[in-house]
This record gives C-alpha cells, sequence and structure tokens, in this order.
C-alpha cells in the first residue's frame, strides 16, 4: 500500500540518511513532500554533490540512486511557506519524518514554534495524532538537548537517533544510511529489504 509522507532535512550532518530514506520511499513508488530547510539545502549539496542550479532534487536523486526513484511522486516545498497544506491539518500526509533533525530544529518543534513549515508541520503532526520521526544527529547532548528530547517523546513523537548497527555486517557507508532508513520505514509500517533483520548470533555462545 502507497503512503503519503513529509521528509524534512535540517542542518544537522548526515546527508546520507536523509537521501537513502528518499531512495526507499520514491524507490517504493510513495509520494513524498519534502521540506528543506536552509542548511539543509546546503548539506545535500556539500555531502552528497547536489547541485540546485542545475538539476531539480528528483532529478538529482535519480543521478545519485538511479531512475527507480522516479516510481515515486516527489513535490517540494519552500520552508518559509507557511501557506500549503503541510501547514493544516486537514492535510492528508500520514507521517513525518525529519531527517536527519539538528538540535535547533528539534527545539522548536519541542516548544512549539511553528516558525518555519518544518516545524509547523511537525506540530500538525503531533496535534492530528499521525507518526512524527525525529532522526536527531548530534553528539554529545547537552541537558537542554536531553529535556527537548524528552518533551517530544512525551508529545508523541518517536526519537530515532542517527545510530546505526553494525550486526548486519555493513560494508560501505551506504549500508550505514540503509540501516537508519529501513528502521524508519519499520516505524511506518512500510515493507522493505534495506538490512537483514537480527535472528541470532551466528557463533556459538559461551556461558
Amino acid at each position: 500500500m502507497k503512503k503519503e509522507l513529509v521528509v524534512a532535512v535540517t542542518g544537522a550532518s548526515g546527508a546520507l540518511y536523509a537521501g537513502r530514506l528518499l531512495r526507499a520511499l520514491l524507490g517504493g513508488g510513495h509520494r513524498v513532500h519534502a521540506v528543506l530547510s536552509r542548511y539543509g539545502r546546503y548539506l545535500l549539496c556539500e555531502e552528497l554533490g547536489w547541485q540546485p542550479e542545475k538539476e531539480s532534487l528528483l532529478g538529482f536523486l535519480a543521478r545519485l540512486y538511479g531512475e527507480e526513484v522516479r516510481q515515486g511522486e516527489l513535490k517540494e516545498y519552500g520552508v518559509g511557506d507557511l501557506t500549503g497544506p503541510l501547514a493544516s491539518g486537514s492535510g492528508g500526509h500520514e507521517g513525518m519524518v525529519v531527517v536527519p533533525c539538528s538540535t535547533k530544529t528539534l527545539s522548536g518543534i519541542a516548544c512549539g514554534a511553528s516558525s518555519n513549515l518544518i516545524e509547523r508541520a511537525a506540530d500538525v503532526t503531533l496535534k492530528e495524532r499521525r507518526p512524527l520521526i525525529l532522526v536527531v544527529r548530534e553528539t554529545p547532548l547537552n541537558l537542554i538537548q536531553l529535556r527537548n528530547l524528552v518533551s517530544v517523546s512525551e508529545a508523541g513523537a518517536i526519537v530515532l537517533p542517527a545510530m546505526p548497527a553494525f550486526y548486519q555486517k555493513p560494508r560501505t557507508f551506504d549500508d550505514l544510511g540503509d540501516f537508519i532508513a529501513g528502521r524508519v520505514c519499520n516505524l511506518l509500517h512500510i515493507p522493505h529489504q534495506l538490512f537483514s533483520t537480527w535472528t541470532g548470533p551466528t557463533t556459538p555462545q559461551g556461558n
């Protein structure tokens, strides 16, 4: 079953996670509403090589990951535009992911600031009781940031730190990105084959 989702990209290092999630969602034929913060756009340029003056976001993803991403639908919104459907509870999306999620954006969501479209869309997602997944990418964390994580969790968001596992024996950076993308898909109830699930130890364990 195809889903309609919001994916926001903010300025915490970790463009790989955003790219691999967009690849998985669009390759699966889902409809994605994308919102990039100013530094989220910079991140895709700096870390993944996007050239927005020469190519669209979808064209860039197709160049990076292959034409399979065109199986889905991608629509991009300006981060300062609060007039669109993502800013209203009447919009029909089924969940939102902020990937990577900067601690600045975390703070804005935690206090309900709604000062831009990412914060407002997250606020709407929470109030409409839809899944909101925040792929927070920061280390170490100070007390203010930890309290913000508690606040968004109490409000109903799911905090999914950008902490890939290694039991699946990753061989490339893309494998690490796919692990996080796969965990997001799990929470959105989207089937995937991005990584092998844990089935138990492969070597005998001592007492």
